[in-house]
């Protein structure tokens, strides 16, 4: 297959495209570059060290057995004074003339603090993410209806999209409902908790809207929380993926197994009793692999609820804890006030029958296991991650929609 990777240098769209290069397949990836730029304007940077895009080409290409062409530009291009039909877009012309048999969108602004950090954050986040999924739809519209080819759209969507529902989320698009006392059948509820997920939830429903209206083929992936070093290709650090563990950035755990190897306390939000859906690095790659591989019927939207466990960030504190004593570590836990607005405690059970199917049954990796992976790697790194301590501590409200100044900082500003 040719796959076109819209985000590929990413923490996911590279262990991705190797994975896909690994077993074959040829990858165009396109990528601006902003994430790496946006993680330096937070003053952070990826904990493990990565090569640049042209270097990862020759590594790649050096290893496993497919082609890797890289482009670098914005899928969000908009400029109606430039730009007065989608065909003059770079999206549009590079999937014409590659005419590629899958496009994973990972080309979005994927921090929610980040879009919580003031106006600009906000607006950028929502004008990225929906404009790039409005490029590639209108794109994939006009390629069909010009040559006939229906190429199958794979999007990064988020658990976070359904907010915490008192109900099971189920694995679908749509849900019967009954509204005073009529039953009709509506899209499935969601109550995004930032700006970023807002964007995500109307990325959603904006590829929904695509496939009632023109029949568009999709697979939108609802995704937790991925956390890891590792897949079955990064054998050797030439092949890491980006490691984000800012409060910016960072997953939950990444960020707490780096604090693990900082001697720095843990620090889950409140009471740490918030529960999510979260899956290892390597069961994310293999399971978005498969899902390309095994793409719907044309003209079919699948939503794939993409996790294989899920935790309370207090319970990943404490194993992260356990596991880190075990290997001399000496790790603490201290609850710090709740930035976000969000319950302590709640219901969570979404569903999930898709990736079973396709013989994603469960965790193939121990997250304990995982875990010493994980701290392993970061150690050797640890002189280097001192340096970084300062952007670990939240400083981003959604209370105060803005960035909070610690007073630690108000100090250094005065000096």
């Amino acid at each position: 297959m040719k796959v076109l990777i819209m985000g590929f240098d990413g923490y996911l769209g590279w262990p991705l495209t190797i994975r896909l290069m690994a077993n074959g397949h040829d990858v165009i990836g396109v990528d601006n570059l902003y994430t790496r730029n946006a993680v330096n304007e937070v003053g952070s940077t990826s904990a493990l060290k990565i090569l640049t895009p042209t270097q990862r080409k020759i590594e790649a290409e050096s290893i496993f057995n497919g082609t890797l062409q890289i482009k670098n530009f914005s899928v969000a291009e908009f400029n109606p004074k430039r730009i007065s039909d989608v065909r003059d877009t770079k999206i549009y012309k590079l999937i014409n003339d590659e005419m590629p048999d899958a496009i994973v969108h990972f080309a979005e602004q994927r921090s929610a603090p980040y879009s919580m950090r003031n106006w600009w954050h906000a607006a950028y986040t929502m004008n990225n993410n929906i404009i790039s999924t409005m490029n590639l739809i209108y794109a994939w519209k006009v390629i069909k209806e010009e040559t006939g080819k229906d190429i199958h759209i794979v999007k990064m969507g988020t658990m976070g999209e359904y907010g915490t529902p008192n109900f099971d989320i189920p694995e679908s698009h749509y849900v019967k409902a009954l509204i005073n006392g009529k039953k009709d059948i509506i899209k499935t509820p969601k109550k995004a908790g930032s700006w970023y997920h807002q964007s995500k939830a109307h990325d959603t429903d904006n590829m929904g809207l695509a496939n009632s209206m023109w029949g568009l083929t999709a697979t939108n992936i609802m995704q937790g929380p991925v956390y890891g070093t590792r897949t079955k290709e990064i054998t050797k650090e030439s092949l890491y993926t980006r490691f984000d563990f800012d409060e910016t950035w960072g997953t939950v755990l990444n960020r707490y197994c780096v604090q693990a190897v900082l001697n720095m306390p843990l620090t889950p939000y409140g009471k740490g009793g918030q529960t999510r859906a979260f899956l290892s690095l390597e069961d994310s790659v293999e399971s978005l692999k498969r899902l390309i591989e095994n793409p719907p019927k044309n003209g079919e939207f699948r939503i794939v609820n993409q996790f294989t466990e899920t935790y309370s960030v207090m319970q990943l504190a404490e194993i992260v804890k356990e596991v880190g004593n075990e290997i001399g570590l000496n790790v603490s836990i201290k609850s710090i006030n709740n930035p976000r607005i969000e319950a302590d405690t709640h219901y969570y059970n979404p569903e999930r029958k898709i990736l079973p199917e396709l013989g994603i049954i469960g965790p193939t990796r121990d997250i304990k296991s995982e875990i010493h992976i994980i701290l392993d790697d970061l150690s050797k790194e640890k002189e280097r991650l001192q340096r970084y301590m300062r952007v670990i501590e939240p400083k981003t409200s959604w209370k105060s929609s803005g960035v909070i100044v610690s007073n630690e900082t108000k100090k250094r500003s005065k000096q």
